[in-house]
């Protein structure tokens, strides 16, 4: 650990000489010595609290699954040290960073990687020289080796006066935080001489102005890390200044926001403008907050923002929805997607991680909840376990087996519900043994986010992607190679042309948004009706599909499909990832299907089909469906240039609806119930009066479920479907209650409307709350609501509870 007297400490305490003006020695007062020595012992703790802070603390070094976790740093940062070579334009032959044609193409991106890369791979080494139990605890050639590391990025590359190129992330993030940590790690080590030159290098690519406007690389998770970077160059300087900017620099994140990057009222987070980044970039700036709150709590530079409480609040507003047995949803991880040796699951690991060390600066109360909550996650990730996750830091695996040894918690279970996230056209759904999610874009969010050589073929992933795990069983449905091996023009849920697209076509970094309004829907916060008016990425494909989120499934409508590119349009109802070997059984109308591959068929007039061990479907009134059972193969380099290049293969089932080439009107109507067992998808497509579909046209889509005292309908446009009439576009859900109320829960999507008049055909004898914006009449037999201005509800749910006469 780092001595409590350090060098610097010891000189600050002794009798101190200092240079008077004139160039007179003189001996400084007792006071002023004094004075230094507290400073440099604040320093010296804030060193201390980093140092176990990103080493971990609080678990054995002979324990299982630490053990094997520090052999194995040990392992690699012997044979960093060993492979290291320092040469001009490298330290490590396979680590290039000299640009011979620096500018910031995609070739000098890779070299200013190739920079950073070095940095890494020191700060493995000084952990392995810090830790216990590595084998190279305290090694004088591995000290050594660091060292030279070190003097030689300096000297050639990361200083002060050089000019970056590639990427900006590189030389601001990226290098810094890695090279501060090592100077943390190994401050005994080196002189002052030489933290000077690496603190005037940070200065120099990481300057003060860096934070001075919340705008452009410099918001949200950005923001933090470049907090962090001020924050440790304070600390390994000493400079008291630099602490706190990073500490006040940190305050224009708390702030919920209306446009742009960070966290908004209804939970959504957005990174690069445009993009859903709850599961990535979120995770990140979760993580970069819990350090620093950690790291300067009880210091002079404590973080006292009342606004901080905006980021305790956002754990259950705004992470906890995408977390899942574990797994953090794909639906808000953009690129991150593409990434083949961090699935969902080992996305997720670091998010409980961050949501643990976040609760020791939040309330007694929240820090109890929030482990309970992570003990559950933790618990119930029967298909990755937390603490075999190899990419999961030392520190995170300290923290979750903190939680997971903690006999006072009693584990939380998933929470259920809807949760609609207008502000990044997403929803999730919780019922007692699954999950869903859906993706959307409109003209605020992207149809997907490629950059960096990465997520090259994500093109439909905003298109009505349906995502869906069960509580038991198919935990692996998108962990297991799904991304590089499945049909990205089938992609479940969505409905997509055929036409070819280039990868990263329609523009790095969310460029592409299509030009649409009504995307969203309304809430009881228990079921919801969710609408997209899709228009396909560079595509003439226009569509409207509705999503209706109920208690046991979810009911697919799809209507006004057309599109003139000259190639088939298919809904893909879903694309089941069957694993390597793939024999799930599948019947359609109780016929079984082989389970060879491959195998084709088209199912003429089919009422209902299911694929065992995951779920059912339904047909309402029968449709021609076309189902497939193949093997697919892929590569993650195909998907992202810095991918693996082995071939991955993987079986699929996958159903879908053939539109035909240039369709005009088309439509498509299903249910999908995840862990239903073949018997009650018979059942319930037997029953053809459990669902009423009242309206699957190009103007309103819409449903009654009688036995749940349900209506719901997604207006396009004004008009009447059953007994519910409005005269604007709108989504509403009616719910008649058994104690003789019902409640009316109403949405402007399109968050335009200055006004907007509904009408219940149903005779109402009295209203029982309503929000302020609401102005109600009976007439007879029918419930007249006049809402006042919902476009500053952002696309929110207003509600009304009545009781029928």
């Amino acid at each position: 650990m780092t001595s409590a007297w350090s060098r610097r400490t010891f000189l600050a305490t002794s009798t101190v000489l200092t240079a008077a003006v004139g160039g007179a020695l003189t001996l400084a007062t007792p006071r002023a010595a004094a004075d230094s020595a507290s400073s440099d012992d604040a320093y010296a703790a804030l060193r201390a609290t980093w140092t176990a802070l990103i080493l971990g603390e609080g678990f054995s070094p002979t324990a299982e699954p630490f053990k094997s976790r520090l052999a194995a740093l040990g392992t690699q940062a012997r044979g960093w040290r060993d492979t290291m070579a320092p040469a001009d334009g490298s330290l490590w032959p396979d680590a290039v960073y000299a640009d011979p044609d620096p500018d910031t193409d995609p070739e000098s991106y890779g070299f200013s990687a190739k920079m950073a890369e070095s940095f890494i791979r020191l700060n493995t080494m000084a952990q392995a020289y810090r830790q216990q139990g590595t084998g190279l605890t305290g090694d004088s050639a591995l000290r050594t080796a660091i060292v030279t590391g070190l003097e030689h990025l300096n000297s050639q590359v990361y200083k002060a006066g050089q000019a970056r190129y590639g990427n900006w992330y590189s030389w601001q993030i990226g290098a810094p935080q890695a090279l501060l940590d090592v100077c943390v790690l190994m401050y005994d080590a080196l002189t002052p001489a030489q933290l000077g030159r690496y603190c005037a290098a940070v200065d120099h690519f990481v300057p003060d102005s860096t934070v001075a406007s919340y705008t452009g690389t410099s918001t949200g998770a950005n923001r933090v890390d470049l907090c962090r970077v001020l924050a440790l160059r304070g600390v390994v300087g000493g400079t008291a200044a630099k602490i706190a900017l990073a500490r006040d620099a940190l305050s224009p994140v708390f702030p919920l926001v209306t446009k742009g990057d960070g966290l908004y009222a209804d939970g959504s987070f957005i990174q690069h403008t445009t993009v859903p980044y709850t599961g990535s970039y979120g995770s990140v700036m979760l993580g970069g907050l819990g350090l620093l709150f950690a790291l300067l709590k009880g210091t002079a530079w404590e973080v006292t923002d009342p606004k901080r409480q905006v980021v305790f609040d956002a754990v259950e507003n705004a992470w906890a929805p995408f977390l899942y047995n574990g797994l953090v949803m794909d639906s808000v991880a953009g690129r991150a997607i593409s990434r083949g040796e961090v699935d969902d699951h080992r996305r997720g690991h670091p998010i409980l991680a961050s949501i643990v060390l976040l609760g020791r600066g939040a309330s007694a109360a929240e820090n109890t909840r929030w482990r309970s909550l992570v003990k559950g996650w933790a618990q119930r990730d029967y298909y990755s376990p937390p603490l075999s996750n190899p990419s999961l830091s030392l520190t995170g695996l300290a923290r979750l087996k903190s939680v997971l040894d903690d006999t006072s918690l009693t584990p939380l279970p998933e929470p259920e519900g809807h949760r609609l996230f207008p502000d990044m056209a997403r929803a999730t759904h919780r019922r007692p043994g699954w999950a869903a999610a859906l993706s959307m874009a409109d003209k605020r969010i992207t149809y997907y986010e490629t950059g960096n050589g990465e997520n090259l073929r994500g093109w439909h992933t905003g298109s009505g992607m349906l995502y869906w795990w069960g509580d038991t069983f198919a935990n692996g449905q998108y962990s297991d190679a799904f991304w590089p091996t499945v049909d990205p023009y089938r992609l479940p849920g969505t409905t997509a042309s055929r036409k070819v697209l280039a990868n990263g076509a329609g523009g790095d970094w969310g460029a592409a948004m299509p030009d649409v309004n009504w995307v969203g829907g309304v809430t009881d916060k228990k079921r919801a009706a969710v609408g997209q008016y899709l228009k396909g990425l560079s595509s003439t494909l226009l569509a409207k599909k509705s999503w209706f989120f109920l208690d046991d499934t979810v009911v697919c409508l799809g209507a006004g499909i057309r599109c003139q590119d000259g190639t088939a349009v298919e809904t893909t109802l879903d694309n089941r990832n069957l694993g390597p070997v793939g024999n799930a059984p599948f019947t359609v109308d109780g016929s079984a299907q082989p389970v060879t591959r491959p195998w084709s068929a088209t199912l003429t007039g089919a009422s209902w089909a299911h694929l065992g061990g995951h779920g059912g479907y339904v047909f309402p009134g029968g449709a021609t469906v076309k189902a497939l059972r193949e093997n697919r193969s892929g590569r993650w380099r195909d998907i992202n240039t810095g991918g693996s290049t082995e071939t991955l293969t993987r079986a699929y089932l996958t159903l879908w609806v053939d539109h035909g080439q240039n369709p005009a009107d088309a439509s498509y109507a299903y249910q999908l119930l995840p862990g239903a067992s073949e018997q009650r998808t018979a059942v319930r497509a037997a029953d053809t009066g459990w669902l009423r579909v009242l309206a699957n046209s190009d103007d309103q889509q819409g449903v009654s479920v009688p036995s749940l005292g349900l209506t719901a309908v997604n207006f396009w446009f004004g008009g009447t479907v059953g007994p519910l009439v409005a005269d604007a576009p709108c989504s509403v859900l009616v719910t008649e209650h058994t104690d003789g109320t019902a409640t009316v829960c109403v949405s402007d999507p399109m968050r335009a409307r200055t006004s907007l008049t509904l009408t219940w055909n149903r005779a109402v004898s009295s209203v029982l709350s309503k929000p302020s914006t609401v102005t109600t009449a009976t007439t007879g037999s029918s419930l007249r609501l006049v809402f006042g201005d919902l476009s500053g509800t952002r696309g929110a749910t207003q509600t009304v509870k009545v009781r029928p006469a």
